[in-house]
């Protein structure tokens, strides 16, 4: 298990755990980060990680990429 902004661009990860705060937590399930779900790393861009997550692309920090464990 490694966190997010780890893994390696293009490849598919299941989500297998999240950390962090409540309010941290639901924020990331609302936009789709879910245990057991699917995403992928599209791009690094300076402090962001672009990834795939339930067919759309999304902008996190590498601080909220760093919480969710693949």
């Amino acid at each position: 298990m490694l966190p997010l902004a780890m893994a390696n661009i293009g490849e598919e990860n299941i989500i297998k755990r999240i950390g962090g705060k409540p309010d941290v937590k639901q924020h990331l399930a609302d936009l789709g980060f879910v245990v057991g779900g699917s995403v992928s790393i599209i791009t690094r861009l300076g402090e962001n990680v672009i990834v795939n997550v339930k067919e759309s692309r999304v902008a996190i920090s590498a601080e909220m990429a760093q919480k969710i464990m693949v």
